[in-house]
């Protein structure tokens, strides 16, 4: 067995109060928008406006209410208990600051679509057959501006410093058919211990990003491991496929809220009730990507071994990896299903074993 008894039940200590946590931040969501979409409740915070100017001010007035009643399960979760896990950095008024970041771009998204909803209801009882050909257009757009515009109000980047192995990383990427120009390392130290490696953007804005705790944590020989992995991703365009699916999910959306709202879309006060719609499909969409992502993930992990050819470093870097992020290694299935956009370590490695078995590799 690779991983002792003690890590296992490290991870489980560490990720079942969390899945608690994140059931009960559902529920409270669920039970808030509930309350606004079917009890009145939210004509209170309504002023007699106009109904765009309504449509304006209704998602920042119900994500605030949301964001205070989550408030302190999230305090105890993201802050409290990651500082007695040793695993935050961060100040208080750090994270508090990235609180009010998310909730900021959030309303901001929310304001944008929803009171886009409510307009397209009010000029034309077809708004569907408008509304979903916009949100296709929406989400391709946000995943291509994401990197550029989204990502650095949470992050500072810079290329990595360390020209030979800048370098190295460049070779491995011109050797598997997918250059690059530079590697981006995320100041991710600023506010946790974890490491992480990820892709986002296509075409221009497509960019791999090594979180700088991952450079401290891993030997040159894991880092190429881990950059084939995700040249992986961007070789196989799976952030544009993502993109394509989540395409797909717009228009499901659409079709939903027309089935629940119809008419009532135009009304403003209709907010909460498309809110709810939203977050209770949510599920449904993320089961049907994580099944997909965590496919492409054994995929990367085949490429990556077949570019370096080195399972013993494709080895360390997992087992590295569960670490530093106090990973659980046999979480229930439900939420595996639910959740886990990534298989397991262990699964993980079984694959690769059987793949370098299969090819002949050993571990180094």
């Amino acid at each position: 067995m690779t991983f002792s008894r003690e890590q296992i039940e490290r991870g489980r200590s560490y990720h079942r109060p969390r899945y608690l946590t994140e059931l009960a931040d559902f529920a409270l969501g669920v039970g808030v928008l509930a309350l606004l979409a079917f009890t009145g409740v939210c004509d209170a915070f309504l002023p007699d406006w106009s109904w765009w100017a309504q449509a304006v001010v209704c998602p920042t007035i119900v994500l605030g209410l949301l964001t205070l009643v989550r408030l302190p399960i999230s305090h105890w979760r993201d802050y409290v208990r990651e500082h007695r896990w040793g695993l935050s950095t961060q100040s208080l008024g750090g994270w508090l600051a990235d609180v009010a970041k998310g909730f900021a771009v959030s309303a901001l998204l929310a304001t944008i679509l929803l009171s886009g909803l409510v307009a397209l209801a009010r000029w034309t009882d077809a708004w569907p057959l408008v509304a979903a050909p916009l949100a296709a257009a929406f989400v391709v757009f946000f995943t291509f501006v994401a990197p550029v515009v989204l990502e650095p109000i949470f992050n500072k980047f810079k290329s990595l410093e360390d020209q030979e192995l800048a370098a190295d990383l460049r070779g491995l990427s011109e050797r598997v058919g997918v250059p690059v120009r530079d590697v981006l390392v995320a100041d991710a130290s600023r506010r946790t211990t974890k490491s992480n490696a990820y892709v986002s953007g296509f075409g221009a804005t497509r960019r791999v990003v090594l979180y700088d705790t991952l450079l401290e944590q891993m030997k040159p020989a894991e880092l190429r491991a881990v950059l084939a992995h995700e040249l992986a991703h961007r070789k196989h365009g799976d952030v544009a496929k993502l993109s394509a699916i989540l395409v797909v999910a717009a228009i499901g959306l659409v079709v939903l809220l027309w089935a629940v709202l119809g008419v009532e879309a135009a009304d403003p006060r209709s907010i909460p009730l498309a809110m709810l719609v939203v977050i209770l499909a949510s599920p449904v969409v993320f089961v049907v990507l994580a099944a997909i992502a965590r496919r492409a993930e054994y995929r990367a992990d085949r490429f990556a071994l077949a570019a370096t050819r080195d399972l013993g470093a494709l080895e360390a870097a997992f087992t590295g990896l569960v670490d530093a992020n106090v990973a659980d290694l046999d979480p229930p299935r439900v939420v595996y299903y639910l959740k886990y956009t990534h298989p397991t370590v262990p699964e993980r490695l079984d694959a690769l074993r059987r793949t370098a078995r299969n090819e002949g590799l050993e571990a180094a």
